[in-house]
């Protein structure tokens, strides 16, 4: 996807809700990632996640919601991590 697509699809999800309540990064393995080392649950917590066309894309969408108010740190990866995600944080995430 392209990064105003990524972009369209998360602010469709997160709505009006305050971006500082989120958390956002990228990864090669969002089941790793997302639901292993931040601990979100995937049936009672709020997440999303979108394949980029490149980790250039991916990180300047990560850049665009962490300029937005949006929890997270930029730097990381590597070529295949092309994948954008964001959740909810809450008392059971671990960011």
């Amino acid at each position: 996807m392209t990064k105003k697509e990524i972009i369209i699809e998360f602010e469709k999800y997160i709505g009006n809700d305050n971006y500082s309540g989120w958390y956002v990064g990228i990864t090669n393995d969002i089941d790793r990632r997302l639901f292993g080392e931040h601990n979100v649950n995937n049936k009672l917590d709020r997440w999303i996640w979108c394949p980029a066309d490149s980790k250039d894309v991916a990180q300047e969408v990560e850049e665009y919601f962490l300029d937005a108010g949006m929890d997270g740190d930029t730097g990381g990866g590597n070529d295949d991590t092309t994948y954008v995600y964001a959740y909810k944080k809450n008392w059971r995430t671990n960011p």
